[in-house]
């Protein structure tokens, strides 16, 4: 069992541990058995913090859909609820998986495109209530936004996607903060969060809480890993002067920091490069195949594997209260839980600089624009 520290999320009462288990495989390159033994591996590991979405597992498809959630609530159902704060989320506006909102009810209700509206911030919490046998969510995350924002590799905003939005104008800061203060209020969530979300958005999901008179956000999910650090700049600002956490998701950039892709011409099958390709391209160039191999040379040198660099980065990032840990087996999660043994789990000012050194040459690789 690990010795993890125990750290609270913004201004909720969530106490979670240092490290989060994230479920995103559990369904589809992960079978429902062994992402019940993940669950069992991490929580005797004494990790109490369990990351889902309503879209999982990912690819998102219509077959698989709900998967994982349902995973994770068979086997919360077998625990002492009280010990573990399970965090998931509602899907953001999108087109093209009407089947998203159709499964949010059994049996399933007519499609239409997700939003993130009132009506439907409070139909994507009873779903999720139901798949994971719980009378109660601990934090329920906005997946991404109902407005236009540059994501998943790009960073570069355009007026003109924005004004071309589909769909219609996005709904209002202050219905979605209504929607998650009603869901407190009604005992079906504890806390809320965003994700996916730009320090602007930030900015006004605490301004529109404060207005309507409901709690404010508390974390905020994005993207951040070794090659892909846009939030060392505006978004850890916010998140100083809110108090709001980043909970990282990819730390590993799709396993790419791994390494595992830089000595083969073709992606191991099985992985996510080889499942799929298109959807982890900017994980894969040659941009990034280049600061990668430099960040392996780092980890060797510091005795550890690239995973355990990896993690071990966004441990020591002073916004990042809990890492979120991924892996497609039990193994791989184990190796990864290792992050946070000692010695392996701090790095040391010399491997920090290293690390840096790399960065002001190869900054942010990941990124299309």
């Amino acid at each position: 069992k690990l010795d993890l520290k125990k750290v609270r999320l913004g201004k909720s009462d969530l106490v979670v541990t240092e490290v989060c288990l994230g479920t995103m495989t559990i369904g589809e390159q992960t079978s429902r058995e062994e992402g019940l033994r993940q669950l069992s591996y991490a929580a005797d590991a004494g990790v109490n913090f369990i990351d889902t979405a309503e879209i999982y597992p990912v690819a998102p498809r219509p077959e698989t859909h709900g998967a994982t959630s349902s995973c994770v609530g068979q086997w919360l159902s077998k625990q002492r609820r009280d010990q573990f704060v399970v965090a998931t989320k509602v899907a953001g506006r999108s087109a093209g998986q009407e089947w998203v909102a159709a499964g949010r009810t059994d049996p399933p209700g007519a499609p239409s495109p997700p939003r993130v509206d009132a009506a439907s911030i409070q139909a994507a919490a009873e779903g999720e209530l139901r798949r994971l046998r719980t009378d109660y969510i601990d934090l329920l995350q906005i997946h991404w936004p109902d407005r236009y924002v540059p994501t998943f590799g790009s960073t570069a905003y355009s007026p003109e996607a924005a004004a071309s939005h589909f769909g219609g104008p996005p709904s209002r800061f202050e219905e979605q903060a209504e929607a998650m203060g009603k869901l407190i209020q009604q005992g079906k969530i504890r806390a809320w969060g965003l994700s996916n979300e730009t320090a602007f958005g930030v900015m006004e999901h605490c301004r529109a809480a404060d207005t309507v008179g409901v709690p404010r956000p508390v974390t905020v999910q994005n993207c951040y890993n070794l090659i892909h650090r846009t939030a060392d700049s505006d978004m850890a600002e916010v998140l100083h002067e809110t108090g709001l956490g980043l909970l990282p998701w990819s730390a590993l950039a799709g396993g790419s920091v791994t390494g595992k892709y830089l000595t083969s011409k073709a992606a191991p099958k099985g992985s996510r490069f080889d499942l799929f390709a298109a959807r982890y391209a900017r994980f894969n160039t040659p941009r990034v195949q280049a600061a990668v191999a430099e960040y392996v040379a780092i980890a060797k040198e510091a005795g550890l594997t690239p995973a355990q660099l990896g993690y071990a980065f966004c441990r020591s990032r002073w916004f990042i209260p809990s890492v979120i840990v991924g892996a497609r087996t039990v193994d791989q999660l184990a190796e990864n839980l290792q992050t946070w043994s000692k010695p392996a789990g701090a790095l040391s000012q010399q491997v920090l600089d290293a690390i840096q050194a790399v960065h002001l040459v190869k900054r942010n690789p990941a990124c299309v624009d």
